[in-house]
């Protein structure tokens, strides 16, 4: 009764054994490959600054209102560094 025990635990040892070797070695090939990818990946960033919604503009009769939701616009809005755009010809 002893000897198929001990067979059977020397095949349990062995197989975990041989799984943990596997694992281990899929484990650096993927590793190995992601820093090779990241050698050959190109990562472009966006040069064109993106759009930030910094205030809203109200007309009351005459008057045209501005309502700043960014602090930091003000400055360029006294110092005149805005574009007008009209939306309704571009599309």
């Amino acid at each position: 009764m002893l000897i198929p025990f001990g067979i059977l635990l020397a095949l349990v040892i062995y197989l975990i054994y041989t799984r943990n070797n596997f694992e281990k070695s899929m484990v650096s090939l993927y590793e190995s490959k992601f820093e090779e990818w990241k050698k050959h990946i190109t990562i472009e960033e966006d040069k064109e600054p993106t759009k930030e919604l910094a205030g809203l503009v109200f007309k009351r009769g005459y008057k045209v209102e501005i309502e700043l939701l960014n602090k930091d616009v003000k400055s360029n809005l006294e110092r005149g560094k805005f574009e007008i755009k009209n939306l309704k010809d571009e599309n």
